[in-house]
């Protein structure tokens, strides 16, 4: 069915409506009547086995196992599949899904024409082999690693190592890393490949947790960051909901308050250090290194001044500094140059302090404010920091020559201890490490090897995570595929499995994918390839009235779900419509223009001088907690504060707004019909064809055409009144024609054209994925 495209830009967020040739599966014939008690039996606490693929009536349907099961569902509630939809429409949804791009018209043209028997396969497996792909995807984990590029709280320091762990999840993900190979990484990495240095960048994921750097409690900030860490893993791997047996036993889920203690012990070593030594450069180091340099020469003179100015009152000054510390915390930063005598958890809050606070400057920083004898001193050095800033043109303002990451600090663990209703300063008895009983069904003896530098705990846990037999770590991200897909997981509460989450809707559908998944190498590839051949993937999206009536949150898939297109896809989709997206993978992060209403601090956001760098995708823009992207934030991005499950789909006048009025959205109108024009010629019809295939993947129907026309003749005339009224009218004209079209266009039509690409970026077909 062709869809409407809506004009009014008042109807851009209506809410959605609920909703060949590949090898095929042989599923049996008739119903199985055993299949209802199986269900009820399933827990995803059971360590995983492979189901049989149900009887079906409609075994013609079944292109894919995933839809044996979809179908055994449907027709038991005498359900028929919708239709398969168009190719137009196909290639556009998988596209958004695989991308998070629109593709262009020739992709559209080239598939749709495509009559070979495996032309699905083929675009299927074109997308997967892209490195958008790995774009698209890292996206999705980045939302659940609570990603950002400064650290939060009020300072919200930027954290200028944090795009190699973005980049390492673009690449993992392009190379089709197994996924428990990324879950090592990620979670041991420097105790596992200790010389690796992609290894030691994985493990930002521990790391990319908000810190406030000013606290003044190291002893119990350590306790903060540990719990962030725990909890971080047992959402994202386990899909489990542990923090509430932090204070108390759960109330819901049988895990123990002595259990939680025991999965933070495998973190009591384990420290975030943003300044770990980087052994391998790329270009962008490269580049980073040689500016460095000449800033360095520049400004030693002046830097050197300042040093001998500090050194003084260098040892007072850090002393004051430490004054300001909790009891505990200056106890074990009286050991700072006698580390021989500290404990593993005095070492560790050393460590903190000496990566966090310790530069001449920060350690007199106090005593400077504060110490009237020093006023003289802190007067000089205001005049030495302004004579400094006379050279930050020479500063390189991206990159570093370090890593962002998680180390061990030695063999020698930290104990670990329950704590008295979860208060950091009541401890009880000490725990060793251990796993929930609850997610360990066959009772895996959790082997501990301390290494040379380190505890060897993190090693354990992350081999215990991605073992075969964990019960939930392939189910947990299958899910989340699905979901992804599907716009809900065969789960709904994606990152809780527990009793107080969703009943699966196809608990067998989960178990055959988490099985193939592991037996498939745990390609991330292989599973979503299933899924996008699937006649499943295929249906329609259009509403139908039956299913409404029997299944209206059309949990079981017999309709296609239509979606809101999310903040980054709009923005990408954006600039791949006008022809100004960058291709460029991987670098230190980009800065967009804002609107000139955001009073965000220069240091908080410096626009970048080259539109190469900012027209790239949405992922490489600089993520700062404490002043996210606008247009992204308007269109429900993810919170980087803690894991970042499922994205919000909000309706609000704010993202109607922002479509008509926002700067970028204008430009790119301007640059869409610019390229319309040079692409299309001066036919008004040929244009409107040729940005419908751009915009909306298909063409327009004799009725839009019409309609359109009769736009660009009103358009066309409400301006000319308003230049014969006042001399002049106030027009926007497309960019990127040459001297020849320019001159051979009529501008006040341009103007109109403009209008009208504005117009189309402002519809539900272009913000919605079908």
């Amino acid at each position: 069915m062709k869809k409407l495209v809506y004009l009014a830009v008042v109807s851009c967020f209506a809410a959605a409506l609920p909703a060949g040739a590949e090898d095929k599966v042989e599923a049996p014939a008739a119903s199985s009547p055993s299949r209802t008690a199986r269900a009820s039996q399933w827990s995803p606490y059971k360590v995983v086995q492979a189901p049989a693929l149900p009887a079906v009536k409609q075994a013609k349907w079944v292109r894919k196992p995933v839809d044996a099961f979809v179908l055994a569902q449907l027709e038991g509630k005498n359900i028929k599949p919708s239709a398969e939809v168009d190719r137009e429409t196909f290639i556009r949804r998988a596209t958004l899904d695989v991308w998070g791009l629109i593709p262009t018209p020739e992709e559209v043209k080239a598939f749709v024409e495509d009559r070979s028997p495996d032309a699905y396969e083929k675009l299927v497996d074109r997308l997967l082999a892209s490195t958008r792909y790995g774009e698209r995807q890292a996206r999705r984990w980045l939302d659940l690693a609570r990603y950002s590029d400064s650290a939060g709280f009020t300072n919200d320091e930027t954290r200028a190592n944090m795009w190699r762990y973005r980049d390492y999840v673009i690449n993992s993900f392009n190379q089709d890393k197994p996924y428990d190979l990324f879950v090592k990484e990620q979670i041991a990495g420097d105790e596992l490949w200790p010389g690796k240095q992609d290894a030691l960048v994985a493990t930002g994921f521990l790391r990319a947790y908000a810190d406030d750097s000013n606290s003044r409690n190291i002893v119990q900030k350590k306790y903060q960051n540990t719990t962030d860490m725990v909890d971080t893993v047992s959402t994202v791997f386990l899909g489990s909901s542990v923090e509430c047996a932090r204070c108390h036993n759960h109330k819901i889920d049988k895990v123990s308050q002595k259990e939680y203690f025991q999965l933070q012990a495998f973190f009591a070593n384990a420290s975030a250090n943003d300044t770990l030594p980087l052994k391998e450069k790329g270009e962008a180091d490269l580049k980073y290194s040689e500016a460095q340099a000449k800033y360095q020469a520049a400004t030693k003179d002046v830097r050197d001044r300042i040093k001998a100015l500090l050194a003084p009152i260098r040892k007072v000054g850090e002393e004051y500094h430490i004054g300001r510390f909790t009891p505990e915390t200056r106890e074990a930063l009286a050991k700072r140059d006698k580390l021989d005598t500290a404990t593993p958890k005095e070492r560790w809050v050393i460590n903190r302090y000496l990566t966090t606070n310790y530069t001449d400057q920060a350690v007199t920083a106090s005593y400077l404010n504060y110490e009237e004898s020093a006023k003289g001193i802190k007067e000089q050095l205001a005049k030495l920091t302004e004579e400094l800033r006379k050279y930050d043109d020479l500063r390189p303002s991206k990159g570093s020559e370090r890593i962002s990451g998680v180390v061990d600090l030695g063999k020698d663990p930290a104990q670990t201890h329950l704590l008295f209703v979860g208060d950091w300063d009541r401890p009880l008895e000490e725990v060793q490490p251990g796993v929930p009983a609850l997610f360990n069904p066959t009772n895996e003896k959790i082997q501990i090897t301390p290494l040379e530098n380190s505890t060897g705990r993190r090693a354990a846990l992350a081999s215990w995570l991605s073992s075969p037999n964990n019960p939930l770590t392939a189910r947990v991200f299958v899910n989340r595929v699905w979901g992804q897909y599907f716009g809900r997981g065969v789960i709904e509460t994606v990152s809780d499995f527990g009793r107080a989450g969703t009943k699966p809707t196809h608990p067998e559908l989960l178990d055959y994918l988490a099985d193939r998944f592991v037996k498939d190498g745990w390609s991330t590839k292989k599973l979503q390839r299933e899924i996008l051949l699937s006649s499943t993937y295929r249906q329609s999206s259009a509403p139908r009235e039956d299913v409404a009536k029997i299944d209206p949150d059309n949990k079981l898939l017999a309709v296609f779900p239509r979606q809101r297109l999310d903040a980054e896809q709009i923005r990408d989709s954006l600039l791949a419509a006008s022809g100004e997206l960058v291709d460029k993978v991987g670098g230190p992060a980009v800065f967009p223009p804002v609107p000139s209403t955001l009073k965000a601090p220069g240091r908080f956001w410096t626009v970048d001088k080259d539109p190469g760098e900012y027209n790239r995708r949405s992922i490489y823009i600089f993520n700062r907690r404490s002043v996210p992207y606008p247009m992204l934030e308007t269109f429900d991005m993810a919170s980087p504060q803690k894991v970042h499950s499922k994205r919000s789909i909000t309706t609000s006048p704010l993202q109607a707004l922002a479509l008509i009025n926002n700067e970028q959205v204008f430009k790119s109108s301007q640059a869409l019909a610019g390229r319309v024009v040079r692409e299309a010629g001066p036919d008004p019809v040929k244009q409107i064809e040729r940005l419908f295939q751009i915009v909306y993947s298909r063409s327009p129907d004799k009725f839009e055409k019409n309609t359109l026309v009769s736009f660009l003749d009103r358009q066309e005339g409400l301006f000319r009144e308003q230049a014969i009224a006042s001399g002049r009218v106030s027009m926007a004209v497309p960019v990127g024609l040459n001297t020849s079209q320019a001159r051979n266009a009529e501008p006040i039509r341009l103007a109109a054209f403009v209008d009208l690409t504005h117009t189309i970026l402002n519809s539900n077909e272009f913000v919605y994925r079908y």
